[in-house]
């Protein structure tokens, strides 16, 4: 139950509360589409790939066709199941051909040469349209043509810009430097759009029609295919046709844990979802939740917890069908890794997927992004439930933005990044090798509170999706807050050099607190912290929050 009084939080926002049917997500017109996909008698499964294909277009600086697709559900028989939609590395892209043309576009040694941030060996196989095919297949009401039309309506017709939106587009003025790419994205291949300016995405909005025709295997095997193909292999990459058509969706069975007599549900490797598991878990064993809320011991504890949890997975979460992943989120993991938890801030390196053991991120010297905006918010996340109890958790990527810098053709599909995340070291886990799939930080979560009881969840940006996965949760299980109280709540963050950040928001005395314990505290902005959304069904009741550093909104009937 939650509690009446902490629910009183301040916020311009409240829980939405809804008796059929509600879709959160960070672009109102996206929302739109889910519920206009809903109450034309879709269910949540067809409301979320509206929703995603609409924010494909209203939000193309964080998804699109060229990225991946995952899901965390409940379905209306009580099921709990996932999809991963992740393309693997080309079956041509060995760590020595890759090594080479690294080296050689840089002028530098081969044994000195490290995966790109952008450019062609940073595209994987885009696993998007099977994902959205195989999720209305699956369990859908609606035909994907249906679900698809908000989308194309938007793509076509146009829309204008929202605020947050056209900030993050100014970066594809950079990132963009093909004539194809800057005709796709940019108001007279020069420039973003201004908050309000009306956009039309014409070819991309052509592509979601030939997807709607002739289903996803116009992404694989048709003109979108070859000229996915031609546009890597012209810039010097290795991806065929061939990669592209032997790509399905999958159905992995999710991994859980128990936290505060809940039952949190996340996605198994290749994706970070043991990272969160793993935190949860350690912060039970130390304790934290005996600390007040939002004190600077109960950071301090959960910080330790989410330290000690990035360490282990960024050494071990990598595809299964090449390495095994060690059990990391059993509790008798996390009570080993608990015993070396005390009141000061200790030396846990974080490590980075894709760079050796103690290496801290970093853009590679390859990337134009203004270095300042993070790739990790570049995500969407959105999340769904119908009046039948089916609750779903949807999260769409392509890494960084508009991805690699590469737009195929005239096809308006910008191509992700997302294997930037493999290493050329011979000996690291998440090391290149040609079918492989990437290190994925993209985690949709499912938590059950009752038989009756069920919420969809997820905090999209990176390395933040597992703190903002423990720091929602945290909110709703240990201190009884309200859905969107759980969200507007300050946040802070465990980054990648070792330093914490928190909000600016955050109370003096609670910074000074962490401080004292041995903290390297740093403020940042609020878009450093996440998107989260929500969604909940109980009793027959639907409610749903959305992330208030975003343009986000809550849709419902």
């Amino acid at each position: 139950m939650e509690n009446p009084i902490v629910d009183e939080f301040g916020s311009r926002r409240s829980t939405v509360r809804a008796p059929n049917g509600a879709v959160a997500t960070s672009q109102p017109l996206a929302a739109q589409a889910g519920l206009r996909t809903l109450r034309d008698g879709g269910n949540a499964f067809d409301a979320a790939v509206a929703t995603a294909a609409a924010l494909n277009v209203v939000e193309p600086t964080s998804t699109g066709l060229g990225g991946d697709v995952f899901m965390l559900y409940r379905d209306a028989d009580g099921e709990v199941g996932a999809m991963r939609a992740c393309g693997p590395a080309p079956a041509d892209a060995t760590r020595e051909r890759v090594r080479a043309a690294v080296a050689d576009d840089r002028g530098v040694d081969p044994a000195e040469a490290t995966m790109p941030e952008v450019g062609p060996h940073a595209v994987t196989v885009p696993g998007t349209a099977r994902g959205w095919e195989a999720t209305v297949r699956e369990f859908g009401r609606r035909s994907l043509a249906d679900v698809l039309e908000p989308a194309i309506e938007y793509a076509t017709e146009g829309y204008p810009a929202s605020a947050v939106v056209a900030d993050a587009w100014t970066q594809a003025e950079a990132l963009f430097d093909s004539e194809h790419a800057r005709e796709a994205y940019l108001v007279d291949g020069e420039r973003a759009p201004d908050p309000g300016e009306t956009v039309r995405l014409e070819k991309l909005g052509e592509s979601l029609r030939a997807i709607a025709a002739e289903g996803a295997d116009v992404v694989y095997e048709g003109h979108i295919a070859e000229a996915i193909a031609e546009e890597v292999q012209a810039a010097g990459g290795f991806l065929t046709v061939d990669d592209l058509a032997d790509f399905e969706a999958e159905f992995p069975d999710p991994v859980s844990t128990t936290y505060a007599g809940a039952e949190v549900y996340e996605l198994p490797p290749n994706n970070q979802g043991l990272v969160a598991l793993e935190a949860l878990n350690v912060a039970e064993a130390v304790g934290a939740r005996d600390h007040e809320p939002g004190s600077a011991a109960r950071i301090h504890y959960l910080a330790e917890a989410m330290k000690r949890a990035f360490h282990d997975g960024h050494r071990h979460i990598t595809d299964p069908e090449f390495e095994e992943v060690p059990p990391l989120g059993s509790t008798e993991w996390a009570e080993k890794r608990a015993a070396g938890i005390g009141p000061e801030a200790s030396d846990v390196s974080f490590g980075v997927p894709g760079t050796n053991a103690e290496d801290s991120a970093g853009r590679g010297p390859t990337d134009p992004r203004d270095p300042n905006v993070p790739e990790d918010a570049d995500t969407v996340l959105l999340c769904a439930a119908d009046d039948e109890g089916n609750v779903v958790s949807y999260i769409n990527s392509r890494f960084a933005g508009f991805g690699s810098g590469l737009v195929a053709g005239d096809t308006g599909i910008a191509l992700q990044n997302r294997g930037a995340s493999f290493s050329l070291s011979d000996d690291h886990p998440n090391r290149l090798e040609p079918g492989k799939r990437p290190f994925h930080t993209l985690i949709p979560g499912v938590l059950e509170r009752g038989p009756d009881d069920w919420s969809a969840f997820g905090v999209m940006g990176g390395y933040m999706q597992p703190q903002g996965h423990l720091q929602t949760l945290v909110g709703v299980l240990d201190d009884g807050l309200s859905l969107q109280a759980a969200l507007d709540r300050p946040r802070w963050r465990y980054r990648e050099d070792g330093r914490l950040a928190v909000e600016a928001r955050t109370p003096a005395s609670v910074q000074n607190g962490l401080r004292r314990r041995g903290h390297d505290l740093e403020v940042l902005l609020p878009g450093m912290f996440g998107g989260a959304q929500v969604v909940r069904s109980r009793d027959e009741r639907v409610s749903g929050a959305t992330e208030p550093r975003k343009d986000g909104t809550v849709a419902a009937w």
